[in-house]
């Protein structure tokens, strides 16, 4: 027998439970499978989340595309054994990226619904992109630059800014983008890489090449762990799927001192 459908109100009253804040900044990493078999599919959640929020509170979501970086993991991964003529080739079918069209991957399926929904905002990178859906949305997607993935002049460093919060639905910390933030207010931050990636310019694509800090997030879910045992973070479930609702601004802080003391020692 499947399990019953959840209603928003259901939802919304899970997510009041929680601790989400009306008013707020709220960005989402969201597994919706987890969450169960919902009414209207994404958008019952997504209106749950703007429910709670309210008509003053702002909800963001990442809408990262990094299978049109030749870069990437996961550019990497799908040319693995590859010789180079068929890499070339891969690399000449790769699309170029465009705010308005190019779907998120694998972001699931809640930030796809906030990207096409009517009046979202999208930050303008093509490779770690939010789109966001509420009185802040151009504030926090504004002014991404190409070379701060996930840094200040990125929507997480508008989040810490607003005082937001993190919301991780179904999922664990290895996608929680706010702990980057943290990356680069090290003492010493992570060294320096090369990108490439592609975006239409005009209808023609246009290949990017930049550099820009190569972030690490192998250490997520350790640094995870620590910050559960913190007052701060709240546990709870959203619909079936476990939840964890943390302040953007003391997890980044707790994870600046985490990394500078953890990741010296490892480093020794």
């Amino acid at each position: 027998m499947l399990p019953p459908v959840l209603g928003r109100a259901r939802l919304a009253d899970d997510l009041r439970a929680l601790g989400v804040r009306p008013g707020g900044c709220l960005v989402v990493h969201c597994g919706l499978r987890r969450v169960g078999r919902l009414e209207h599919g994404p958008a019952t959640l997504a209106g749950a989340l703007r429910d709670v929020l309210g008509p003053a509170g702002t909800l963001l979501v990442p809408t990262h595309t990094d299978g049109n970086s030749t870069t990437s993991r996961a550019h990497l991964a799908a040319t693995a054994g590859m010789d180079r003529v068929e890499r070339d080739r891969y690399e000449a079918a790769l699309p170029g990226w465009d705010r308005r069209s190019t779907p998120s991957q694998r972001m699931g399926a809640l930030a796809e619904y906030v990207r096409c929904a009517p009046g979202a905002v999208r930050s303008d990178h093509p490779q770690t992109s939010f789109a966001a859906l509420g009185p802040r949305a151009r504030q926090l997607t504004e002014g991404h630059d190409l070379g701060c993935h996930l840094g200040e002049r990125s929507p997480m460093g508008g989040l810490y800014a607003a005082d937001g919060q993190v919301l991780l639905l179904g999922l664990g910390y290895e996608a929680c983008s706010a702990l980057h933030l943290a990356e680069y207010r090290l003492p010493v931050p992570p060294a320096e890489r090369d990108y490439r990636c592609f975006r239409l310019v005009g209808g023609r694509r246009v290949r990017l090449d930049f550099r820009a800090l190569d972030l690490d997030d192998r250490d997520f879910p350790t640094v995870g762990a620590a910050l559960d045992d913190t007052p701060w973070v709240r546990h709870g479930r959203v619909g079936r799927a476990p939840a964890r609702l943390l302040p953007a601004r003391a997890a980044v802080d707790f994870a600046v001192d985490w990394f500078a003391t953890n990741r010296l020692a490892a480093q020794r």
